[in-house]
């Protein structure tokens, strides 16, 4: 629709640019006034004419004051003899110069023939552009059922990606290695009769690098990348996803050895049989032409297809079979030594000062993906730039931890004086409470400045990562979340709404111990049964397995676990209420405390660790200014 309009305008153009020709070549300088016969003779007796001009019939009369007219002369005679006829006087008229001029024959077509052909051949060019306009259409029509896959080529250098490229993901690495061994010398494993995986499937949450890993084989093995999203094969015509499926196949057949790459193939991949269209719905026939053409292929075809999604649940078993997906890959979250590579590798176009210390940055990190990481030094760039500055400093890192996680501050809010100290007694208590504990994590900060729904906030962040979590980590977290409600209560004498978050983690947490973990008085087990129902999506129902006696007894050991956490904070905050007060007053005062300063007001002696003693000796990147 868009280039038919912009084509009808072209030939409007083309009309008017014409009309405006004809026009200026038609248009005369200046307008001339008709005279008579018998005035012309009167002005040559009165030897005012100085030249007549002749074409056909019409007579251009010059005078000599310069002034221009024009007249008509008879068809049936010359002019001498009409002007003869009228008494002209034969000495005058012989003082006047008379021309004759013969019309050219632009201006015959100008004039006559330009006007009656110009409509047709606005009408031809008209059809013209709509002829074309429907082979336009017939020709998408055909290729409509084409696959939209973008293909990277290996010999492109600057968008080849390895294994270098990749940080961290060892095992998934090693994994991979064998399919790149594998498009590189085939006979190696033909030799023995080995039967290379035809499908990968990447698993993983969003960010940790399924796409980036499978482009990384691509690139190690030198071979075609084809590169299509599962979204990208279904259309609101039936049979187009299939037949998409089916030429990305013969494309990549036709570039052997290659790779396809499906990103989010959850689109097309989920169960069969959950929608309202049966077995003639359109994602049903793309997965069944899918896993015909994994099925189609033969030993000597070097086509390996890598699909990633993060809801491996909802695929089809049919997908997950040998012969097909043969190979799990799962992509963790980055542990802390891998977010340093990553932290290393998004760091090399950046300017970091010396002072920058990346395992600070990892260590405060735990739970961010790579993408998450990316997008931490791009906010510290971004931050930094706004600031003037040439390079990048811890203070923009640190800060863009928090706006990654929590959002941007919202320093413009007004908070008023009372409950700008309401959220500091809140925090402070969060932040002693958490300090005292054994088992709780170190606080990194504590502050009160309102970021995204927060109005204050306690970072507090573990010094190694930690795959399993114990009943005392537990208990103590239960603690430090009921601090800034314990703290309110106890010098305020009221409650707010700003604990509502702490109290729902709080319970879900109290929960999970009895239900999940079997670390209650009610012994090893768990109570509940969650069960997927997919049908127009997936939805989760918990099915209670127990009966209501237990179930009493389940909210009673909930409330004990929150009363005893409720104790052992009210307790704490008792016994160091002057310090209590002293944090609160430097908060109210900066704001902010960063974890020096506040290890100090705490009473913390920290140590120094080995992690500590080695931060001299870890690599950063060559930019470092």
């Amino acid at each position: 629709m868009n280039s038919l309009i912009k084509n009808i305008g072209i030939v409007l153009l083309v009309f008017l640019f014409l009309s405006g020709i004809f026009v200026l070549y038609g248009a005369p300088q200046q307008k001339p006034q008709s005279v008579t016969l018998s005035e012309l003779v009167t002005q040559i007796n009165e030897s005012r004419v100085k030249k007549i001009t002749i074409s056909n019939d019409d007579l251009s009369i010059e005078l000599n004051e310069g002034k221009v007219e024009k007249s008509i002369k008879e068809r049936e005679s010359g002019l001498t003899e009409s002007l003869k006829n009228y008494g002209v006087d034969s000495e005058k008229l012989r003082e006047v110069d008379i021309a004759i001029k013969e019309e050219s024959s632009m201006g015959i077509f100008l004039g006559s023939v330009l006007p009656f052909l110009l409509p047709f051949v606005l009408i031809a060019a008209f059809i013209w552009f709509m002829l074309k306009q429907a082979q336009r259409g017939n020709s998408q029509a055909l290729s409509f059922g084409m696959s939209k896959a973008r293909m990277l080529d290996p010999k492109n250098k600057q968008q080849r990606i390895t294994f270098k490229d990749v940080a961290g993901a060892k095992e998934a690495k090693e994994e991979l290695y064998e399919i790149v061994e594998f498009l590189k010398n085939p006979k190696k494993f033909l030799g023995l009769g080995a039967k290379i995986p035809k499908g990968v499937l990447l698993l993983g949450q969003p960010g940790t690098g399924k796409t980036l890993i499978s482009k990384a084989v691509a690139g190690e093995a030198n071979v075609p990348f084809f590169n299509i999203s599962g979204s990208e094969f279904v259309e609101m015509f039936v049979g187009v996803g299939a037949s998409r499926v089916r030429d990305l196949f013969k494309q990549a057949k036709k570039n052997a050895p290659s790779i396809i790459f499906i990103d989010e193939i959850d689109a097309v991949g989920r169960h069969r049989g959950a929608g309202l269209g049966g077995g003639h719905d359109e994602r049903e026939q793309t997965l069944n032409q899918i896993l015909v053409e994994m099925d189609g292929f033969d030993t000597n075809t070097n086509v390996i297809i890598i699909a990633a999604t993060n809801r491996p649940d909802v695929l089809d078993p049919a997908l997950l079979r040998p012969g097909r997906f043969d190979r799990r890959v799962v992509m963790d979250l980055p542990d802390i030594e891998e977010r340093i590579s990553i932290l290393k590798i998004h760091a090399k176009n950046k300017p970091l000062s010396k002072e920058t210390n990346l395992r600070v940055i990892a260590q405060r990190t735990p739970g961010f993906s790579g993408a998450d990481l990316s997008n931490l030094l791009n906010e510290a760039a971004i931050l930094a730039a706004r600031r003037n500055k040439k390079i990048i400093d811890m203070s923009e890192l640190t800060e863009s931890i928090e706006k990654v996680i929590l959002g941007p501050e919202r320093k413009s809010k007004r908070i008023d004086e009372d409950e700008k100290k309401i959220i500091a007694y809140h925090e402070a208590g969060h932040a002693l409470i958490g300090a005292t504990l054994e088992n709780a994590d170190p606080i990194q900060k504590v502050s009160i400045i309102s970021r995204g729904h927060a109005g204050g906030y306690t970072l507090s962040a573990p010094q190694k990562d930690k795959r399993l979590l114990s009943k005392n980590y537990f208990i103590d977290e239960l603690s430090v979340l009921l601090g800034g409600y314990v703290s309110e209560k106890m010098i305020f004498g009221d409650v707010t709404t700003g604990a509502s978050n702490d109290l729902e983690r709080a319970t879900n947490i109290a929960r999970n111990l009895v239900t999940r973990y079997g670390m209650s008085n009610l012994g090893p087990r768990t109570f509940g049964h969650k069960e997927e129902m997919i049908f127009l999506g997936k939805e989760l129902h918990e099915e209670k397995n127990y009966s209501e006696k237990t179930s009493e007894d389940i909210d009673k050991e909930i409330f004990q676990f929150i009363g005893d956490a409720y104790k052992v904070a009210e307790k704490i905050l008792i016994e160091k209420k002057p310090v209590l007060e002293k944090i609160t007053a430097v908060l109210l005062e900066k704001e902010t405390i960063e974890q020096e300063e506040f290890n100090k007001l705490a009473g913390i002696k920290k140590e120094k660790e080995e992690d500590d003693k080695e931060l001299k000796n870890i690599p950063l990147p060559e930019n470092l200014a």
